[in-house]
């Protein structure tokens, strides 16, 4: 696993072994990179369920201006630690070891352009998520989420809209962007 491209391309990312973790392959990310490349620049991302941080990391690499990553798991985020350290991304982030829903609670409301979502397949997490992540986009915000095929993503979720949809085997990247009207 390496950041493929950016400030800090090329640099190998650590990742947590076991069979509990499921990093997003290259070629994957990569899909999941180019549909969005050019909504990246300048832009507060969030990468929720951050396992290794690799998506937020990937997103600093290519310009993003901050990202907040969230795991509650201590050793997923003592790995993300390492990786940030490595690319010398740790001047423009936030860790928080909490679970999901909890950090989307306390959030601040619109307080980032993007979020990243890869979840733990089979638990129908992103159908409990994403109405709530709604909230804390500012207007045009993207969400981004890696899921299983069998997991069906609603074109419509609030003023959230799904774009468009990458298959990679059983692997699905959704993009989803929050119409620009924000409902106070």
């Amino acid at each position: 696993m390496r950041v493929i491209t950016g400030t800090a391309r090329g640099i190998r990312l650590q990742t947590l072994e076991g069979l509990d973790v499921r990093p997003t392959t290259d070629r994957v990310k990569e899909g999941m990179f180019s549909a969005i490349q050019f909504d990246i620049p300048g832009a507060r991302v969030l990468d929720l369920f951050a396992g290794s941080g690799q998506l937020g990391i990937e997103a600093l690499s290519r310009g993003a201006k901050q990202a907040v990553f969230v795991d509650q798991s201590a050793k997923s985020l003592a790995v993300v630690k390492e990786n940030l350290q490595k690319c010398g991304f740790t001047d423009r982030v936030e860790i928080h070891q909490k679970a999901a829903e909890q950090f989307i609670r306390t959030a601040q409301p619109h307080s980032f352009d993007m979020v990243f979502l890869d979840p733990p397949y089979r638990m129908d997490i992103l159908a409990k998520i994403l109405p709530d992540l709604v909230g804390l986009l500012r207007p045009g915000g993207i969400v981004v989420a890696e899921h299983e095929k069998s997991c069906k993503i609603p074109e419509k979720i609030l003023n959230l809209w799904l774009q468009k949809e990458y298959f990679y085997g059983k692997i699905v990247v959704s993009v989803m962007k929050l119409n620009e009207e924000v409902e106070p």
